[in-house]
């Protein structure tokens, strides 16, 4: 069995790994169809839909297709609805503070790689205050190409200073998991996060799973001795 690569550095996807932002995303979801006088989809529908970004979330509330002309004023209205109301019930994950106070402890830095735009990664960040332990913030619109491309992770580990080939990337979803292969870096799926049931984690071919954050702890245990 080849050994894992020892981590110098952690990146974390946001929406389904980090933070667990389904429920306000529910919420402009369900305000969005409200006003255009479509009944609220419950919260169990929407949870899963959630890492795929806004484009999906309007798809799944009104059945509309990219290229419908109503999509786009929809579109834009979830997400203006989303910005005022970022963090009315997100929070990390249980378990993830934990792990991001016994990575920095260690001196080992950390990192978020999001196809979030900046807009509204930028004060959701804030808002969870971790603006300034964040070793670097790595948002849909920072590079040209987004995940599922490797470029947002091999630029984050370029601003850490870190081998990606030494750099483990976790995330809730297949892109997530075919950037960070891509860029060379150890992955992790997250099964505790936002699972599509078209994105099946056997599918993503990860390197490692994890069924709660707390198990992080164990691999770097296991690894660089973290106690």
């Amino acid at each position: 069995m080849t050994a894992r690569p020892v981590p110098q550095a952690v990146l974390f996807d946001l929406d389904g790994t980090l933070a667990d932002t389904a429920p306000d995303l529910a919420y402009a979801l369900n305000q969005t169809l409200l006003h255009y006088r479509h009944p609220p989809l419950p919260y169990e529908s929407i949870r899963p839909v959630v890492s795929h970004g806004g484009m999906a979330l309007i798809k799944l509330g009104f059945g509309l297709a990219p290229d419908t002309p109503d999509f786009e004023e929809r579109r834009e209205r979830l997400l203006s609805i989303y910005a005022e109301n970022l963090c009315r019930a997100t929070g990390l994950f249980p378990g993830l503070g934990a792990v991001l106070s016994r990575l920095e402890t260690d001196g080992l830095p950390w990192g978020i790689v999001t196809n979030k735009p900046a807009w509204l990664t930028d004060p959701l960040i804030a808002a969870l205050q971790l603006e300034r332990r964040a070793a670097c913030v790595v948002s849909g619109d920072t590079c040209n190409r987004r995940k599922p491309h490797p470029d947002p992770i091999l630029h984050a580990c370029q601003l850490l200073g870190r081998d990606p080939r030494h750099t483990w990337y976790i995330g809730d979803a297949g892109r997530d998991i075919q950037a960070g292969k891509s860029a060379g870096c150890l992955t992790i799926g997250a099964l505790y996060g936002y699972l599509h049931p078209d994105d099946p984690p056997h599918a993503w071919q990860a390197d490692l799973t994890i069924d709660r954050p707390e198990q992080l702890l164990d691999l770097l245990r296991d690894d660089i001795g973290i106690a």
